[in-house]
């Protein structure tokens, strides 16, 4: 089993601009063979999906390529596979076509930890048909969402929970599995957000008991685009709005268009990058994503770990990131001394020393609200597949230094 991050780094025409990037929870930056992908699709003969012309066959290989890509990187069936221009569209998509089964008096469970693009769209369906929406909190000393947190809002009336997988704000992962047996029990379908979550741990649609699970390529390595991810047969049972003439198949139904054919291309070659990120890995596809993210996993802990013991030996600063189980995403803020706009300050004292760690609340408005931030946030830092050793040091130097800096130059 092997990591090899200078190899690795390589692929990435970005970096040898000299950036550390820690913005990975907002959008990673792109390999090569993703670039290269996204060119040749662009390049060759392309047209509207069919059997008959080069442009037409080049269109639909892409298609049934990038749908067992996506099938093999969440566990779930290429027909249940469902593309559209990003996880907030195919959310609010879903959010819109699963209202109209639901009445006056049925409740929606949505959750603090969340970003807003898996609780406004709930919101806003439940407030159009009469229903009502429950909140489940979590705990903002620990950043924990607990099964008594969602207990504490089911009822025999909740048709749908939406929980995230892993906070974009905090990296708290809550205990889904579960979460969805109790949604389940008391008759609910569950929606998942793994846009954070997939960028850090293999998914296993089944396991976590997802009916619905929403995620973006540009998160790990891909272009820009959303995905959704469901049982064909639950898809088969529900009607969206579409076009007369398109297709009513599964899960066509539910893409509005056509397809962006260059992007699908960039996400298959996406996927076979995360494959190839343990080098001495064989088999399947799946096999190779299996060990593939069970490496960079060791590899973020051991960085985490790093940055965790870096932080707890600089002064000032509020580490807001406490679950026990989390992604490798740190959400921190400094004391008043350095006034209200701290980690603005320090975010552009980075980007000057080529460090990028942005700041704000990324929307996840509730739960920065929650930790009583408002809806300014704070400083987040977070690890993608080619973040270094070196990297992190560099970060930790910055963050010292910013800190000796005298209050009214920052």
């Amino acid at each position: 089993m092997a990591y090899d991050i200078t190899a690795l780094r390589a692929l990435f025409p970005a970096l040898s601009g000299g950036t550390a990037y820690f913005d990975g929870p907002g959008g990673t930056q792109t390999p090569r063979p993703v670039i290269e992908a996204i060119t040749r699709a662009l390049a060759n003969p392309l047209s509207n999906r069919g059997r008959v012309t080069a442009g037409e066959r080049n269109a639909d290989t892409i298609v049934t390529g990038a749908r067992e890509a996506m099938a093999d990187l969440l566990g779930a069936r290429p027909s249940g596979i469902v593309f559209g221009r990003s996880a907030t569209q195919l959310t609010y998509d879903f959010a819109r076509t699963l209202a109209a089964t639901w009445s006056v008096g049925d409740e929606v469970v949505v959750t603090r930890l969340d970003h807003d693009a898996n609780i406004r769209p709930w919101i806003q369906a439940a407030e159009r048909v009469g229903a009502t929406v429950r909140w489940a909190d979590f705990d903002p000393a620990t950043g924990e969402l607990t099964l008594d947190h969602l207990r504490a809002a089911l009822s025999d009336r909740t048709r749908l929970v939406a929980v995230t997988a892993a906070s974009n704000l905090i990296g708290t992962r809550p205990a889904v599995s579960e979460m969805s047996r109790l949604a389940h029990e008391a008759g609910a379908l569950v929606h998942v957000d793994g846009v954070h979550y997939t960028a850090h741990a293999l998914v296993d649609i089944g396991q976590l008991g997802a009916d619905f699970y929403v995620c973006s390529p540009y998160k790990f390595l891909g272009p820009h685009h959303g995905v959704l991810a469901a049982r064909p047969e639950l898809l088969a049972t529900l009607r969206p709005d579409k076009l007369l003439p398109s297709s009513d198949e599964v899960p066509e139904r539910f893409e509005l268009g056509t397809l962006p054919y260059e992007l699908l291309a960039g996400t298959s070659a996406a996927v076979d990058v995360l494959a190839g990120l343990d080098t001495e890995a064989t088999g399947s596809r799946r096999e190779r994503l299996t060990a593939g993210l069970a490496a960079l996993h060791r590899h973020e802990e051991t960085l985490r770990t790093r940055i965790d013991q870096g932080l707890a030996g600089l002064d000032g600063i509020t580490v807001h990131s406490n679950a026990a189980d989390r992604t490798p995403t740190v959400l921190l803020t400094f004391d008043e001394s350095y006034g209200a706009h701290g980690t603005q300050d320090a975010s552009r004292f980075l980007a000057e020393r080529d460090v990028h760690a942005p700041s704000g609340s990324f929307y996840a408005i509730e739960a920065s609200r929650h930790l009583g931030l408002g809806d300014t946030g704070g400083l987040r830092i977070g690890l993608a597949p080619y973040t270094s050793t070196e990297d992190v040091d560099r970060l930790l130097a910055g963050l010292a230094l910013f800190l000796k800096q005298p209050r009214q130059s920052c």
